[in-house]
C-alpha cells in the first residue's frame, strides 16, 4: 500500500464522521435538553415566601395551572425576563398562578432585587437549590408549566417571551377546562 493511501483512508473515514456528525447536529435546538419529568407529578416542597413569609406548598397550588419560574439576581437573563412575568401575572394571573423560585442565592439579595423590581406574584426562596435540583434545572432562568393536577406540562429554557408565556397559559387553562368538563 502506497503512503498517499495509507493516509487517504483514515482521513477519508475522518471526515465521513465529521460530516455524519455536523448532519446529525443541524436542525437541533443546541440548548434542547431532555427533560424526564415532562408528564409526571411536580416534586412535593414546602417554601417560605419572600413576599409573606409563610410557607408555600405544592399541595396549597393544585387546583389551579401553576407558572413556576426559577430565578436568581445574579443572572442578567432573568432581569430581562421579570417584566414579561410580571406581565404575565397581571394579565394571566386569572388563568394560572405564578410562582417565582430564587435559588441559589441569599435572601437578603433577593428580597432587595423584588423591592427594587416588583414582585406582584408569590416569590419563594430556595436558598439551598434543593427544589431546582428536584425539578431538574439546569441553569437560570427555566419556567415550568404545571397543570391543575400537579403535572408537570412543559419546561421553557431562557428568557420566556410574551408570545410564549401566553401560548403555555393557554394550554395550560385549556386543560384544565377540559379536565374539569370531564368529570
Amino acid at each position: 500500500m502506497s503512503r498517499k493511501l495509507m493516509w487517504a483512508v483514515p482521513f477519508a473515514l475522518l471526515a465521513g464522521v465529521l460530516v455524519f456528525v455536523l448532519a446529525k447536529g443541524f436542525g437541533n435546538d443546541p440548548r434542547s435538553v431532555p427533560f424526564m419529568l415532562q408528564g409526571k407529578p411536580a416534586p412535593a416542597f414546602s417554601l417560605r415566601s419572600l413576599n409573606t413569609g409563610e410557607v408555600m406548598t405544592l399541595e396549597k397550588l393544585k387546583g389551579r395551572p401553576v407558572v413556576m419560574n426559577f430565578w436568581a439576581t445574579y443572572c442578567g437573563p432573568c432581569k430581562l425576563e421579570h417584566p414579561v412575568l410580571e406581565w404575565g401575572h397581571r394579565n394571566l394571573g386569572q388563568k394560572a398562578q405564578f410562582v417565582g423560585v430564587a435559588f441559589d442565592d441569599t435572601e437578603e439579595n433577593a428580597r432587595r432585587y423584588l423591592a427594587q423590581n416588583g414582585a406582584s406574584f408569590p416569590q419563594l426562596l430556595d436558598e439551598r437549590g434543593q427544589l431546582a435540583v428536584e425539578f431538574g434545572t439546569t441553569g437560570v432562568p427555566e419556567t415550568y408549566f404545571i397543570d391543575a393536577a400537579g403535572v408537570i406540562v412543559h419546561k421553557h429554557i431562557g428568557p420566556i417571551d410574551p408570545e410564549t408565556l401566553v401560548g403555555w397559559v393557554q394550554r395550560l387553562a385549556g386543560l384544565a377546562s377540559t379536565s374539569a368538563g370531564g368529570r
